[in-house]
């Protein structure tokens, strides 16, 4: 018999909820408001329009300037969403396709290929690559940040590969946290509810008359989540964290040092398994003269993470990076710089599978460089590329050219071209199971970088002075894909699929009047990937990814009163085709009131109007996620 799910206590009152908010809602459209502090919701658009990227050409430019796919998620966007997880905060950038595997694992990508071990998106936290070596993604259950203290998000999708080298072939995800310098005094945030609970706390001071610093440490706890049946699956777990930040600067100059401490356990059958790690980063910025500037960032780092009878890893990483700035001419604007990776990766290997050899040393190296090229009749032409070695291939060239035109003060269309590479990882080329032959599946010993080449379109603009938008038309040539073919010596990772991505993103936000702020997105995606002719594929095909032909989403924020206001958000997302996940709309919802200055006190209801859906996985065994309630308080005197 199924179980009554623990959730559906709240219906009642969640409903109710639902009944009085509606006619609430419609009302305060025609209520005079004012913003809630320095909210991002209280700008204009032209003051939006000034909103600056770093993650496009590696140096601060206007967003609306940039020549690529881009989106910014403010801080305000992640405190009105009720946002308490990274990845949760990345549901707010329309280009990403976000699914939800169980309480901490997401497969989280940009024009297809997603999965859980997606490997075609590169996630940086301030400039600090956060990706394993193991199959080139990110263990997004490790990866979180103190999101109080988050600056912006700034969401590329398309290839950075010839500023960030490989890897970043279908997008780029860059978290980008605020100085510390910005962060004095105390201030706490709480949130609790039926799925999870949690919070943190800040501190920060001066130090001298040009540096602050600030200490943070947070904890989240998240309950087991239940199959369709109602039966509990065993993936409750906790994640506890810790840092600091300083930084100084003076003119023409900054210095900031960071680093953060996590450790976090997952329960799994037959036991958890456990993650932990430390980071430490510095990064220097100076300016030279009126048109040269230099900076340096180097990091180091250490994880841990055990999966009872499957491995155990140990992984520590040197990363640095230096580039300089300058202009040879006055139609100029360029850039070199070079970067210097390296890693250790010890392996414990257990019967199931194995890495070999278990202990590797890896090295990346790489040497870039951009000129921003100013033409008549109000064109740039950007020319980028990387060439870089990596511990597989040997070295990669990585070119791209971007051509901008200005045609009005407030509207930019843009077309670029890209060869992209996402380079071998580990499991392509070490990967063994079971542990010793004969191997059922094994890396390929002669696997190739998968390869993209790219053509995007692009059009930004504001046609008035209460709407924006933006759209990308984009396709994707693919080649050397990772296959499964079958050898004398058992199946191997081999090069033999290939095909296509085309499709279309767009983005627009809307002020139908002073306090309220109206944003929708959406993408279109089609894929068509096959074998070569002449070869087999015994499954690869089915592992690159499960992605859906469209999602959409739409958000309204609404400043009720100058102590109130009300967010809600209706996502899309249609069907996976293999394995079958179900379309479904999930409808979010959040009422927050300001009691006092620097006090806010909020309701947040995830999944209002259903009581619950799949996003990922087989039918047998996948998660359904279930209406989420918290109460959340942010304070900060």
């Amino acid at each position: 018999m199924t179980q009554a799910r623990p959730v559906r206590r709240v219906g009642v009152a969640v409903r109710a909820l639902r009944r009085a908010l509606v006619p609430f809602a419609l009302a305060a459209v025609a209520v005079p408001a004012w913003s809630l502090g320095a909210s991002i919701a209280e700008l204009s658009l032209e003051e939006l329009r000034d909103v600056v990227v770093v993650t496009v050409s590696r140096f601060e430019e206007r967003l609306d300037h940039a020549p690529a796919s881009a989106y910014v998620i403010t801080a305000d966007d992640i405190r009105r969403a009720g946002a308490t997880s990274l990845p949760e905060a990345l549901r707010l950038a329309p280009q990403l396709d976000v699914a939800r595997a169980d309480a901490h694992q997401y497969a989280i990508g940009a024009r297809g290929f997603n999965n859980v071990l997606a490997n075609k998106m590169l996630v940086l936290v301030d400039g600090r690559t956060v990706y394993t070596p193991l199959f080139s993604g990110v263990f997004w259950e490790a990866q979180d940040v103190a999101l109080e203290d988050v600056e912006r998000i700034e969401v590329v999708s398309g290839p950075t590969t010839a500023l960030w080298g490989s890897n970043a072939v279908n997008g780029m995800i860059h978290v980008i946290t605020r100085s510390a310098l910005a962060t004095q005094g105390p201030s706490a945030a709480l949130h609790a509810g039926n799925r999870a609970r949690g919070g943190g706390v800040r501190w920060g001071t001066r130090l001298g008359e040009s540096g602050g610093v600030r200490l943070y440490a947070r904890h989240r706890v998240h309950r087991a989540s239940e199959r369709a049946n109602g039966l509990p699956v065993r993936d409750r777990g906790e994640l506890a964290q810790g840092g600091l930040r300083a930084d100084w600067a003076r003119t023409g100059e900054s210095l900031t040092l960071q680093g953060d401490l996590v450790h976090g356990v997952v329960d799994q059958p037959p036991s958890a398994r456990h993650f932990s790690g430390a980071n430490l980063l510095a990064r220097w910025d100076r300016r030279l003269g009126p048109d040269r500037d230099a900076s340096v960032q180097a990091s180091v780092e250490r994880t841990r993470r055990r999966h009872p009878q499957i491995f155990a890893e140990t992984l520590e990483t040197v990363d640095v990076v230096a580039q300089l700035g300058f202009r040879p001419h006055a139609a100029h604007q360029a850039l070199v710089g070079a970067g210097l990776r390296q890693s250790r990766d010890d392996v414990t290997n257990f019967a199931p599978v194995a890495f070999l050899p278990a202990a590797r040393k890896l090295t990346w190296k790489r040497l870039f460089a951009q000129d921003r090229i100013a033409l008549p009749r109000r064109l740039s032409l950007t020319l980028a590329a990387s060439v870089e070695s990596n511990p597989y291939t040997g070295t990669e060239v990585l070119p791209s050219a971007r051509l901008a035109w200005q045609a009005r003060p407030t509207a930019t269309a843009w077309a670029s071209l890209s060869r992209a590479v996402r380079a071998p990882s580990r499991i392509d080329r070490e990967f063994f199971q079971p542990a010793a032959p004969p191997f059922v599946l094994a890396g390929g010993p002669d696997f190739l970088s998968e390869v993209s080449n790219v053509l995007e379109l692009g059009w930004r603009g504001q046609p008035g002075s209460s709407l924006s938008y933006s759209f990308t038309l984009f396709r994707h040539e693919h080649s050397r894909l990772r296959s499964v073919a079958r050898t004398p010596a058992g199946l191997q990772f081999r090069n033999d699929n290939e095909g296509r991505t085309r499709g279309l993103e767009a983005w627009a936000r809307w002020r139908p009047v002073a306090h309220w702020r109206l944003d929708a997105g959406g993408v279109l995606l089609r894929q068509r990937l096959a074998t070569r002719a002449g070869a087999a594929d015994f499954g690869g095909l089915a592992a690159l990814g499960n992605d859906p032909r469209h999602w959409a989403t739409l958000r309204s924020s609404l400043d009720l009163t100058a102590q109130a206001a009300w967010d809600l958000s209706v996502r899309r997302t249609g069907a996976r085709p293999n394995p079958v996940v179900p379309a479904y709309t999930a409808v979010d919802t959040r009422l927050a009131w300001k009691p006092a200055p620097g006090t806010e006190v909020a309701l947040a209801v995830m999944n209002l109007l259903d009581d619950g859906h799949p996003e990922w996985g087989a039918p047998a065994n996948r998660v359904e996620h279930e209406r989420s309630v918290q109460l959340q308080l942010h304070w900060q005197p």
